[in-house]
């Protein structure tokens, strides 16, 4: 009767190890549902926005971009993940001078690097809502999104993910004014206007992003695209 505390504890204890290692090896690209993924910063500092040329530069061209973001702070997770130059992108807008949509919606976005956030409204504003219209015949409305920052190592591989680092998007669908739903796992091998529609902008996004996977590279991208500034220029 009396070892009942010790028992308990030690349960509790093998418990929170388990849970700790769920922020281990995932398939490139995947992301996890569960907020449990991003641990506690490490450091015990109050964490500060990046304040550097680089920095300001890239907020100022996500402002010209008519992107709405907001600057997070530096943040240092155990494991070696961290969230640096990192921004929330609640959506993407367009210039007055552009006959699309004044905005463009995208969800489920994490943090994400300022230079990723900025390539992705690029791809977005010039790669995607251009196809949508001319290939489709609507615009496009929002960008659905499977997540970016997720602490996590690549499958099979010690090495962390970029997306460990806020540095990679996986994006899993495109929302037309029609009402018309264009999925990765629906639409790579479906009708034709679709199926082209999707390899149009994958390829737009490989003139964008360092590296750029999708369901012709492995059976774990079958339902997304993964975009990342690492690599130069790794497209499949």
């Amino acid at each position: 009767m009396f070892l009942r505390p010790h028992i308990g504890r030690f349960a509790v204890a093998a418990m929170a190890t388990v849970l700790l290692s769920a922020c281990g090896i995932l398939p490139e690209g995947r992301t996890s549902s569960s907020k449990a993924s991003a641990p506690r910063p490490s450091v015990s500092a109050a964490p500060r926005i990046t304040q550097n040329a680089d920095t300001r530069a890239c907020h100022a061209d996500l402002g010209k971009a008519k992107v709405n973001f907001t600057p997070l702070p530096d943040q240092y997770f155990g494991g070696g993940c961290s969230q640096v130059n990192s921004v929330n992108l609640s959506n993407v807008g367009f210039d007055r001078n552009s006959p699309f949509r004044s905005t463009l919606e995208v969800t489920n976005l994490g943090p994400v690097t300022c230079p990723l956030a900025l390539n992705f409204a690029s791809w977005a504003q010039y790669g995607v809502a251009r196809a949508a219209r001319q290939m489709l015949g609507s615009d496009l409305v929002r960008i659905e999104t499977m997540g970016s920052y997720s602490c996590r190592s690549i499958a099979g591989s010690a090495r962390l993910s970029q997306h460990a680092h806020a540095n990679a998007i996986d994006v899993a669908a495109f929302v037309l004014a029609d009402g018309r739903r264009i999925s990765v796992k629906s639409e790579w091998n479906g009708s034709r206007r679709e199926r082209e529609f999707l390899r149009v902008v994958h390829r737009s996004a490989c003139k964008r992003f360092g590296t750029v996977l999708g369901p012709d590279y492995n059976n774990a991208h079958r339902d997304h695209f993964h975009f990342d500034m690492s690599g130069k220029g790794y497209c499949r």
